[in-house]
């Protein structure tokens, strides 16, 4: 099971105030650690099946940030207003729209998605595949 992720930030209260825009809703609290932006979810591991834990930091090598080419971090959520709000949330709070909220032919026919680039520039996925919330072509 995944336990955390951290994800690389130059400047830790810009990334911050976009991961404080996406991760709220979802039901993260947030910490500001001076050297981190600190996110957990009080409800303990998997409850939409995801990390608990999402620390926003600058490298501990001292390098800087990058992205990583190929590499996504991925948020569940129960409806499609939630991620139209959680995208247009991320846009508000300086993030870059990588695909609006819609369905996307190559997945599924309940996969409604949202796609989204931090301040760094790492893809960030929003997405419900809950069945009760329509489907692809309806």
């Amino acid at each position: 099971m995944l336990s955390y992720i951290t994800i690389g930030a130059n400047d830790v209260p810009v990334s911050g105030r976009f991961y404080a825009a996406i991760l709220i809703p979802l039901g993260y609290a947030h910490t500001d650690a001076g050297n981190a932006a600190i996110f957990v979810r009080p409800e303990g591991p998997d409850r939409l099946g995801g990390p608990n834990t999402i620390y926003v930091a600058k490298p501990y090598d001292g390098r800087e940030a990058t992205v990583g080419n190929g590499s996504m971090t991925a948020f569940q959520t129960a409806t499609h207003a939630s991620v139209r709000a959680i995208h247009a949330a991320g846009l508000q709070a300086g993030g870059s729209d990588e695909g609006a909220p819609g369905f996307r032919a190559e997945y599924t026919e309940h996969f409604y998605v949202a796609y989204l680039r931090d301040p760094v520039g790492n893809k960030i996925a929003v997405f419900c595949s809950n069945p009760a919330e329509g489907r692809r072509g309806a």
